[in-house]
């Protein structure tokens, strides 16, 4: 077993239900005596912050007033770190008993390794995108219009054509089981503030690699990540759930426009309006009807109206 001090951090936002289930397969783990508890309460509107004190009184609890977005939560623990890892986990993942210990293992023996994932599988054991390409302008278009099988040299951001068994290097791993080295983050830092949600982790990944780290998707382990459960939460709670695709797409501006440049920003502004110009064009021939048409007009004038919003994609609109 692995002596390593290991720092878990976690933000919750209207998961209350998640809590002990999360906690219960964390404490099964090999590791968990040495285990810190890092938590961030985003504002949750149900009883969250009452069953985090009951489930673990342990842990460092930050409550805040308002929900400050998935990264800058994770941001605000930066500075309670202690331990030799960092260990980023959704509420909505869960561990299994030799997890943690093998994947520390991992980053023992291999000290080129910044950032570590693992394989993820659903509720029903369904494999999920565990280890993805970088997101560009061409690859987003080709698989949003539904094009990718034409372009077979374009690397997809989700390849689930080989069989996941292996250890393999890859551009960036889900932030939902995120394994981190602490030297890294006295490095680059943890994420860019200005990512409200959605792609946080692809970015960091980015400049993790940048400065000379690996990002390494490791397979002898599973995480069950049923995904999702603070979105459904909203859409129960209020209104407010219709503001995440725009969350999605104001996030897709920010990092093309950070990584590619304004001329990349062009690019997959001009894309975003063909492919929904096609998803149109083959709504109607297949007589979707008009809502489906029409989808694709309020998704190109939601992406103009954020690009607007974000000064060309340059600042955050929250």
């Amino acid at each position: 077993m692995i002596n390593t001090p290991l720092d878990v951090l976690v933000v919750n936002y209207n998961t209350a239900k998640l809590l002990q289930p999360m906690f219960d397969a964390l404490r099964q783990s090999n590791s968990a005596d040495l285990t810190r508890y890092l938590m961030v309460d985003n504002a949750s509107a149900d009883n969250s912050l009452e069953c985090l004190a009951s489930i673990c009184p342990e842990a460092l609890l930050l409550a805040n007033d308002k929900n400050v977005g998935f990264g800058r939560a994770n941001n605000q623990l930066v500075e309670h770190l202690q331990g030799k890892y960092a260990l980023l986990l959704n509420t909505d993942a869960f561990v299994a008993a030799d997890t943690l210990n093998k994947t520390l293992e991992y980053m023992e023996a291999h000290p080129d390794c910044g950032v570590l994932g693992v394989r993820l599988v659903g509720r029903e054991g369904d494999l999920q995108p565990s280890c993805r390409y970088f997101p560009t302008p061409l690859n987003v278009f080709l698989s949003r219009a539904g094009l990718e099988r034409f372009f077979p040299v374009v690397k997809r951001v989700d390849d689930m054509e080989w069989d996941h068994d292996s250890v393999r290097e890859c551009d960036w791993v889900p932030g939902c089981y995120y394994l981190i080295r602490r030297e890294v983050i006295d490095q680059v830092g943890l994420f860019d503030p200005r990512y409200f949600l959605y792609y946080e982790e692809v970015d960091h990944c980015k400049r993790v690699k940048q400065a000379g780290w690996k990002v390494v998707f490791y397979p002898h382990t599973t995480v069950v990540h049923i995904g999702g459960e603070s979105a459904k939460t909203v859409v129960e709670l209020n209104a407010v759930s219709r503001q995440i695709p725009r969350m999605q797409i104001e996030s897709e501006l920010l990092y093309f426009r950070k990584h590619h440049g304004l001329l990349g920003l062009g690019w997959h502004m001009f894309l975003v309006c063909l492919g929904d110009l096609i998803l149109a064009l083959k709504a109607l021939l297949k007589g979707r009807g008009r809502a489906a048409i029409a989808a694709c007009w309020q998704h190109t004038r939601a992406t103009w109206a954020l690009l607007r919003e974000t000064r060309l994609a340059t600042q955050p609109t929250r």
